[in-house]
């Protein structure tokens, strides 16, 4: 068998080239809109025309719902701001908040899912049961109660950055620590780990070398579908006015609700500008993230195999994989 390329190692790359038909359809859209978030994020300071608080241009002050014109493209807010500079560095905001809060939840979350599955006792009984009792709770009403906890509803670009990130986290770890504990219990049973223990291996060895690298390859795509959730739960925090203050940072929530006067009054580019930005990047990424998950799915892989092969026999061969190994041990 060929080595794979280095270029097929690369993730969403082996997967890209995996799918077929739809699958591949939802794949590369997603990608698509996740690009052009990311870019808009990382490139915010020389892509947005203006600051996310700036009130002035070159020819004075913007006005105040001012319609799209050349100076503001997509016109200007009750406040005096520039909606697309606002819905440019919002995405950055949203990024921020996303990264700090899945590497909080992924480190923390993993870290107990370990100690819980593996020690096992009361240990982790008292966890399983803190997690159920985290995970049954409004995510939404948790996240909130930890954002007034942490920042008092509303606080600067990095104390709001944190405070949106640790609440998102709260909702977050449960998750990890459920996949990740389960895996641990069926891979600490492995014939390999009892191996280790008798050849008298450290425990933290065992854990970090041996559990954790064969425990945690579901959690990319969980990953992925927690960032559109995360990017849901900042902007119904700033909605709800506990995120971040406007002349902190831009953030697509908060736009979304100081619009919600103006469109009775006809005035719509004040909200549909941020409406479709929270719209299209969950869109973008829970494509990735179904998409990878369906990949990962062997039964659906056996499908489209299936769906490419050239006899009819050959499909239901394919859609039966565990009939075909059982044959093949047989013969």
């Amino acid at each position: 068998m060929a080595k794979r390329s280095i270029l097929d190692r690369l993730p969403v790359v082996h997967q890209l080239r995996q799918s077929v038909g739809l699958q591949r359809g939802m794949l590369v859209g997603g990608l698509v809109i996740t690009t052009l978030f990311l870019v808009l994020a990382i490139l915010a300071p020389w892509v947005a025309p203006y600051g996310f608080s700036q009130l002035r241009g070159p020819d004075g002050l913007f006005g105040s719902q001012v319609p799209p014109n050349p100076v503001n493209l997509l016109g200007t807010t009750v406040g005096g701001y520039d909606v697309l500079s606002r819905v440019i560095w919002g995405a950055q905001t949203a990024l921020l908040v996303i990264v700090v809060a899945i590497l909080l939840s992924v480190f923390l979350g993993i870290l107990i899912g370990l100690i819980s599955g593996y020690l096992g006792g009361w240990v982790d009984r008292v966890l399983v049961v803190i997690a159920d009792a985290i995970y049954a709770f409004p995510s939404l009403l948790l996240a909130i109660v930890a954002a007034i906890a942490i920042s008092g509803g509303q606080s600067g670009l990095w104390p709001g950055i944190m405070a949106a990130a640790i609440s998102i986290t709260v909702v977050f770890i449960p998750q990890y620590f459920r996949v990740v504990r389960a895996e641990v219990v069926r891979v600490k049973s492995e014939p390999f780990i009892e191996s280790a223990k008798v050849i008298g291996v450290p425990t933290r060895r065992i854990l970090f070398r041996h559990v954790l690298r064969n425990a945690t390859r579901s959690l990319p795509i969980i990953v992925t579908l927690n960032a559109s959730e995360a990017i849901a739960t900042l902007a119904a925090l700033g909605f709800l006015g506990f995120g971040i203050e406007p002349t902190a940072a831009a953030e697509w929530g908060y736009d979304l609700n100081a619009s919600i006067g103006d469109v009775s009054a006809g005035i719509w580019w004040t909200a549909i500008p941020p409406g479709v930005a929270i719209l299209l990047t969950i869109l973008g990424i829970t494509l990735i993230g179904e998409s990878l998950n369906d990949l990962a799915d062997p039964r659906l892989r056996a499908r489209r195999r299936a769906g490419n092969s050239q006899t009819p026999a050959d499909a239901v061969a394919a859609s039966q994989p565990i009939s075909r190994e059982f044959m093949g041990e047989v013969e």
